[in-house]
């Protein structure tokens, strides 16, 4: 009654776009989210990765090790894919080289961890 009808008009329409730049636009917000994922995710694991592996590639004899199971000791053989180490008096283990998180400079203190108050 108080509307009327309203009809497309063919003069004065927008071009239509390229379907080309369609695509890359449609796009464009996932290669963002992509990018930005690898500076802050993927680079840094990698650097991670590494690292680690030169820790564990540089493990000698007389190093004191920490594994991913907590085991603390000292290295008394180093074999091509695990280690034995000493981890009390006159107590030898067999480690595989890849659970050692960290090696320990001689006369370096524990880290001190402050959630057991």
């Amino acid at each position: 009654m108080f509307v009327s009808n309203a009809y497309a008009q063919a003069a004065g329409a927008a071009p239509a776009a390229d379907p080309t730049t369609a695509m890359i636009l449609n796009l464009a917000p996932f290669i963002l989210i992509f990018v930005i994922m690898w500076f802050l995710v993927i680079r840094p694991q990698q650097r991670r990765v590494k690292e680690h592996q030169a820790l564990i590639a540089a493990i000698k004899r007389g190093d004191t090790v920490e594994t991913a199971g907590g085991i603390i000791g000292k290295v008394d053989r180093v074999a091509d894919d695990e280690l034995r180490v000493e981890i009390a008096p006159g107590v030898l283990v067999r480690v595989v080289r890849g659970t050692v998180t960290g090696v320990r400079v001689k006369g370096e203190p524990a880290p001190a961890n402050d959630s057991q108050t």
